[in-house]
């Protein structure tokens, strides 16, 4: 195999097959679609989710696990747009981890539970 001056053996797919967390080669056609193994996978999202937690209070972290709990958000686009119910069921709205058109994310003095739902269930797919 010929390979220009100063030009490296490895190739593209030798780096593109490398877990995103640990480095190591990834077999499987699953975990080289996500870019982790199974056991990296499961680590990365359990700090990420760590962080999206230590970044909200608790009483908002706690109304958007009931939330999601409850299945009152789903999908609109991909997993970046939901579809989100009202505390008390009589009224939906649409969030993204960045807004939300509830009054509380029109508003825009804190960050409503609808938008740290969005956050955990982005995560999660």
């Amino acid at each position: 195999m010929w390979h220009k001056v100063g030009s490296s053996p490895r190739t593209t797919e030798d780096t593109m097959t490398r877990c995103r967390y640990c480095n190591r080669k990834l077999r499987s056609a699953r975990s080289i679609a996500l870019g982790y193994g199974p056991t990296c996978r499961a680590k990365a999202l359990k700090e990420a989710r760590a962080r999206v937690i230590a970044q909200h209070r608790p009483t908002t972290v706690d109304k958007a696990e009931l939330l999601i709990a409850d299945g009152g958000i789903v999908p609109l686009r991909g997993n970046r747009v939901w579809r989100v119910v009202s505390t008390d069921g009589t009224a939906t709205y649409k969030t993204h981890a960045a807004a939300c058109t509830c009054p509380a994310g029109v508003r825009g003095r804190a960050t409503c539970y609808h938008r740290v739902a969005a956050e955990l269930m982005a995560l999660a797919a």
